[in-house]
């Protein structure tokens, strides 16, 4: 059985991470006060932490030929859930990092993956594995 992972993050302006995490992604909102709020996520406790700003990325990481933001954080979904998440977000004119595509395809670990930023600018991905035992293959 998999477990729910908690991440507490910085924002740099609620009002707008909770429009962004739960209009936007579909995450509940949980317990809040005027410094912080919980999402869940797909099943997983989001914290975010209101800050003055954000520390500086730490860079980009080469991933199968395509520059992937260094931190970030995301989701794997299953492939349907993941596909409905990449057409509500570019019906809703979201922007993307990398756009929703394919990587390893035919290989061991071929995922759906799609990256972009939240409103303060926090990296995250979200993917699903064709075959989910290749999560870590």
């Amino acid at each position: 059985m998999m477990r729910p992972f908690h991440l507490a993050f910085p924002v740099t302006d609620l009002r707008a991470a909770r429009q962004f995490y739960v209009n936007l992604l579909g995450a509940e909102p949980g317990r809040s006060t005027d410094h912080w709020a919980d999402f869940d996520l797909f099943g997983h406790q989001l914290s975010a932490h209101q800050v003055d700003r954000l520390p500086a990325p730490a860079g980009f990481s080469d991933v199968d030929g395509k520059p992937v933001p260094v931190p970030h954080f995301g989701v794997i979904l299953a492939w349907h859930e993941w596909e409905m998440l990449a057409v509500r977000l570019a019906d809703a004119g979201q922007d993307f990092i990398l756009a929703p595509h394919v990587r390893y395809a035919g290989q061991a670990g071929e995922q759906g993956t799609f990256l972009l930023y939240d409103p303060a600018g926090n990296a995250l991905e979200f993917k699903a594995f064709r075959r989910s035992n290749e999560v870590f293959a």
